[in-house]
C-alpha cells in the first residue's frame, strides 16, 4: 500500500511537471515599446526559454493595450513685439515696422498675415517682420494671424493700437 502511494506521489508530481514543460511564453514590443508577455502567440513574438517550472502569474488586463492615444495638440501663439501697444510712431514717411514673436516655435510651412485696421496688408508670407509704408496719421490697429501648411488659422494674435504721427505739409506741423 506504501508503494501505491509513493507511486501515485511520483505520478503527479511528473504530471505536474510534463504539464509546466508544455506551456509557452512569448514576447513581443507593442507599437509603444513596451514589453508584453503572454502564452498566446502574437505576429512578431518570440517564445520565451524557460528555467524554472513554476509558473504562476495572476491574469492581468490588458485592454489598455488597445486604447488609441490622441497625440497632444500643439498651441501655438503670436504676439506683436513692435511696435508696442498704444505707441506713437514720429516718422514722415509714413513706415512702421512691424515684428512678431511665435511660440512655441515657427514651424516650416507656416506662414503670417499682417491686418491694419482690418484689412489684409499684402498676401499670407513666411516672415514675421513686415514694413508698412505711407500709413496715414492718426489710430491703427495691427493683427497677425498664423497659418499652418493647410492654410488653417492656428493663432491670432491680440490687436495692437498705435498712433502715426507725420508732420503736415501744409501747416508745417
Amino acid at each position: 500500500m506504501n508503494n501505491n502511494i509513493l507511486l501515485l506521489i511520483i505520478a503527479l508530481g511528473l504530471s505536474d511537471y510534463c504539464y509546466a514543460g508544455e506551456a509557452k511564453i512569448y514576447v513581443w514590443k507593442d507599437k509603444n515599446g513596451v514589453l508584453v508577455f503572454s502564452d498566446t502567440p502574437h505576429s512578431g513574438a518570440k517564445e520565451v526559454k524557460l528555467t524554472s517550472q513554476n509558473l504562476t502569474m495572476p491574469a492581468t488586463n490588458t485592454d489598455i493595450l488597445n486604447e488609441q492615444t490622441q497625440p497632444q495638440k500643439t498651441v501655438f501663439n503670436i504676439t506683436i513685439s513692435s511696435p508696442e501697444h498704444n505707441q506713437t510712431i514720429h516718422e514722415n514717411t509714413g513706415t512702421v515696422y512691424v515684428t512678431s514673436q511665435i511660440t512655441p516655435r515657427f514651424e516650416s510651412g507656416f506662414t503670417i498675415q499682417l491686418f491694419i485696421d482690418g484689412k489684409a496688408n499684402g498676401p499670407a508670407s513666411n516672415d514675421s517682420t513686415f514694413a508698412v509704408k505711407n500709413v496715414q496719421r492718426g489710430e491703427h490697429s495691427l493683427q497677425l494671424k498664423l497659418f499652418n501648411n493647410k492654410n488653417k488659422i492656428i493663432a491670432l494674435s491680440e490687436p495692437c493700437i498705435f498712433f502715426m504721427r507725420r508732420k503736415g505739409l501744409a501747416l508745417g506741423n
